[in-house]
């Protein structure tokens, strides 16, 4: 299984609609990713609900997991998509 932490970059953390782009985003990609607060429940990262349970907000670290073929590309796509600020 691959890991990457992430420190969340949008102003606004995961909430309401970036949780729903990076749900969009994740669900878009041929593997299946986790996402969760470190030490904390990973949830499905295409779950727009799930996201937001989360709480992430800008600064906070998130991980990252996914272990199907194409693992590294799918991680480093959400990881561009949480270290940008929009």
């Amino acid at each position: 299984m691959l890991e990457r932490r992430v420190t969340v970059a949008i102003a606004e953390g995961l909430h309401a609609r970036p949780a729903a782009l990076f749900a969009k985003l994740a669900g878009e990609l041929p593997v299946r990713v986790t996402i969760g607060r470190v030490g904390g429940e990973p949830v499905a990262s295409d779950s727009i609900l799930g996201v937001m349970t989360l709480g992430a907000g800008f600064g906070d670290e998130v991980l990252l997991r996914a272990d199907d073929e194409g693992a590294a590309e799918a991680l480093a796509v959400l990881a561009e998509y949480l270290s940008t600020s929009s």
